[in-house]
């Protein structure tokens, strides 16, 4: 019960990102690219505080650093540019496959292949995100964005992975932060140019950075260890759906019937796949 409340809180931290970032994008007071860079500073800056006021230390120069800030830069740059171009659910879809991909596949290549319940149940769970994400109408995919999204559902896939060996999952974190604040920037600038922002996209990103991203991230290199490749790919697939729903609760968003019934789809298949396998 604890794993899977410790679970549901960090699913709502991922989806308080989403909509934290698409109430300052949509609302034009940040950019996306200016929103990424604000969000990492504020998860560094937060979350080396919290460090510091234990006495311990970042641990920057160690060889994990490597993968770990890499991926997370890698996530950053890839969301915030793809959205210039894709459209939200669409890119979110896009995400999700490519997190669910790389993740059963690293799974399966590591000796631990999932099981036939686990698939199914991932199936169902991703095909309740689709009914619930897939865009209405006549719509066109931008390649470009499609793939800078395709390349962020690797970083991300690579960042939960690297957690699994993490030791302290706070420093951790913090280290990750710290080291991709430099390579975010360094990325999306030249490519995005200034960042326009106004003080209430300002303040969105800070507490996207500091707290639904820096704790949250932190919060999820401790679960990811007890979830495992597969489970952890899957639980995954309800932060969209949840930042949904918040969009509908907070931002007077319209809810579809479809948003209950592929929500109610998508939790049945995350059920499935997480059950444990009776005792025989």
């Amino acid at each position: 019960m604890r794993l899977f409340l410790l679970t549901a809180l960090t699913m709502t931290a991922f989806a308080a990102n989403s909509v934290l970032n698409r109430l300052a994008v949509a609302g034009g007071w940040a950019d996306p690219g200016g929103f990424a860079i604000v969000r990492v500073l504020a998860g560094a800056m937060m979350l080396a505080l919290l460090v510091l006021a234990q006495r311990q230390r970042l641990p920057l120069w160690h060889r994990r650093r490597l993968l770990g800030a890499g991926s997370l830069t890698l996530y950053m740059v890839g969301f915030s540019l793809a959205y210039q171009t894709l459209d939200a659910g669409l890119g979110a879809l896009i995400l999700f496959g490519v997190v669910q991909i790389a993740m059963f596949g690293w799974s399966a290549a590591t000796g631990a292949p999932p099981t036939h319940r686990q698939l199914a149940g991932a199936m169902i769970a991703f095909a309740g995100l689709v009914w619930v994400l897939w865009p209405a109408g006549t719509f066109r995919v931008d390649a470009g964005g499609a793939g800078l999204m395709a390349l962020a559902g690797i970083g991300w896939a690579a960042y939960t992975l690297a957690g699994r060996g993490e030791a302290d999952a706070l420093a951790a974190t913090g280290a990750n932060f710290v080291m991709a604040l430099p390579l975010t920037a360094g990325a999306i600038l030249p490519l995005a140019g200034l960042p326009a922002m106004t003080w209430q996209g300002v303040l969105l990103a800070l507490v996207s950075g500091a707290a639904t991203s820096g704790l949250g991230y932190a919060l999820w290199y401790r679960l990811v260890p007890a979830l495992g490749p597969v489970r952890a790919a899957t639980v995954q697939l309800s932060a969209p759906v949840i930042a949904v729903l918040g969009g509908v609760l907070l931002l007077g968003e319209t809810a579809p019937l479809r948003l209950l019934l592929g929500g109610a789809v998508l939790l049945g298949g995350i059920a499935l796949s997480i059950r444990r396998a009776p005792a025989a």
